[in-house]
């Protein structure tokens, strides 16, 4: 006889998970779940991540006629042997946590069935980040990598390829994963876990200190990916740390002595600094923030390359691209865009039909495009489009980047130095990669950290630049250098608590009288 399939109920408008039936907590989606634990596992003893019966994991059961919020949840016990665990002895639990099923009890000498230690705290991922599932290691990178820095709050790595199995991260980003102590009973961990997710909102995991790690992802393959990426991190930066070497910057050059002392996260210690007239210890920046058009690179570059190519290639990109994932992306993030646009009265908007052919969708999309270039719209949707047709500009050597001739040499005196140099632009991320990828000195992107688009919020407010001091994890944010040309931007990142310069080069706008911001015509000045 089929299962019987669970049955979701509209309540106001919301569907919601009904309690299932017993024949549906035996149905063949729910073993097959249970199956799926049991095995991986099994692969995870053998990497060392869930032995002495430590560690857990637990899965979302899929399943397409229920919303992912009220798909059931399947749970591996506490206190077994992992890898001699099998189907029957998993739990089942609905979405708010209250368990559905559970193991028999079996014959001494094993103990009697216990759901996981950590089933608080994976609620907790399933509930702020609405994950597929969650992993718990106990592998000993986890553990050791926490110890090295006692005083760490932070784990930073960065320029690694692994880095790219992380979500929301490429090879040039810095991976940063918050560290919280430990505790005697894994439930207590819950309150810090939760502060932890809540202050790095972009992190797929978060290190227990002399413990291990909870890793999640929006389904188990994620999940697993990004653990197996995470342990590689981990015992990279501790073979670095034997050899010597500093993981947290770009080149992962040595660890210097002397004159400084680089942390665990790449945090200065007390004795780096800037000694003043007096002899008194001025705390020295930890990090520089560049903005690019009008500071990195000629406005003009920008005006009269970067935004013609883009302006003149829409067309050709969408034609070529428009079945691929990528560009049905852009069209749906364009399409909304549009949408708010014409309810708002935006000049140049114009509707883009639907139930129609793909060449007039293309035709409505090349004249949005074209408005929001000419109005200098600052929005991701236009930002993204334009990376994906410059990507292919700089690809076919059509296209190259220019920066001003002193920033090559201040980039590589700041990495030098140890600081470490990130880029804020309203461009997008892939963008900013393409730009410093492909310049008229080469390939600068050895000397940067990682990238900020507007994906953080608008450069002209405040808030923006405490999310971006929040992810780089400095103690103050007087610590952080940004340079800009645009006294907004300035103003908004000054009342954030960061040190501000504005830039000075050819073809930028006019400044207010009494500004009140130092100034430079060269990176040579700073």
């Amino acid at each position: 006889m089929a299962a019987a399939p669970a049955v979701p109920l509209a309540v106001n408008g919301i569907v919601k998970m009904a309690t299932p039936p017993q024949a549906y907590l035996e149905s063949h989606k729910i073993k097959e779940t249970k199956a799926l634990i049991s095995e991986l596992c099994r692969q995870f003893y053998h990497l060392g991540w869930v032995s002495g019966t430590g560690g857990s994991i637990t899965i979302k059961v899929h399943d397409d006629s229920i919303p992912k919020p009220q798909q059931l949840i399947v749970m591996s016990p506490s206190g077994v042997q992992k890898e001699r665990m099998v189907d029957e002895d998993m739990y089942v639990l609905s979405p708010n946590g209250s368990v559905l099923s559970e193991p028999l009890v079996k014959p001494w000498p094993h103990k009697p069935p216990k759901c996981s230690d950590c089933a608080p705290l994976f609620m907790k991922a399933y509930e702020m980040r609405n994950a597929g599932a969650v992993i718990h290691s106990h592998g000993m990178e986890s553990c050791l990598v926490t110890m090295i820095s006692p005083l760490s709050k932070e784990f930073r790595i960065t320029h690694m390829e692994m880095i790219k199995g992380i979500q929301g991260h490429g090879y040039y980003d810095e991976l940063v994963v918050p560290i919280i102590e430990n505790t005697a009973h894994e439930r207590e961990l819950t309150e810090s876990l939760t502060e932890a997710i809540k202050a790095y909102p972009k992190t797929t995991a978060v290190l227990v200190r002399n413990h291990g790690i909870y890793i999640w992802g929006d389904s188990w393959i994620s999940a697993k990916t990004q653990a197996e990426c995470y342990h590689y991190l981990f015992d990279a930066a501790i073979k670095l740390h034997q050899l010597g070497l500093n993981w947290s910057t770009p080149s992962h050059g040595p660890i210097h002595s002397s004159d400084r002392v680089i942390g665990w996260n790449g945090n200065v210690s007390t004795k780096a600094g800037i000694l003043s007239s007096n002899n008194g210890i001025e705390p020295s920046r930890r990090c520089v923030i560049l903005d690019i058009e009008g500071t990195t690179t000629p406005i003009s570059f920008v005006t009269e390359i970067l935004f013609p190519y883009a302006r003149e290639n829409v067309g050709r990109h969408l034609e070529l691209t428009y079945d691929e994932a990528e560009t049905q992306d852009d069209i749906k993030l364009l399409k909304a865009q549009v949408q708010e646009d014409l309810e708002n009265g935006v000049s140049g908007a114009v509707p883009i039909p639907s139930d129609v052919g793909k060449e007039e969708v293309i035709a409505a999309l090349v004249a949005n495009v074209e408005a929001m270039i000419k109005a200098d719209r600052k929005i991701t949707s236009l930002k993204q489009l334009q990376g994906h047709i410059w990507r292919t500009g700089f690809q076919r050597n059509e296209i190259e980047s220019v920066v001003f001739d002193d920033v090559p040499e201040a980039l590589e005196k700041w990495h030098a130095l140890g600081i470490k140099v990130y880029i804020y632009s309203s461009g997008s991320r892939l963008a900013q990669r393409l730009l410093f990828g492909n310049t008229n000195y080469g390939d600068l992107r050895k000397y940067l950290c990682g990238f900020f688009d507007t994906t953080v919020g608008n450069k002209k407010e405040s808030k923006s630049y405490v999310e971006i001091t929040e992810s780089l994890g400095v103690d103050n944010p007087s610590e952080i250098l940004f340079v800009t040309d645009v006294y907004q931007e300035a103003t908004a990142a000054k009342s954030a608590g960061l040190d501000v310069i504005i830039s000075i080069r050819p073809g930028n706008g006019p400044l207010p009288e009494n500004h009140g911001f130092k100034t430079v015509k060269s990176f040579s000045e700073i």
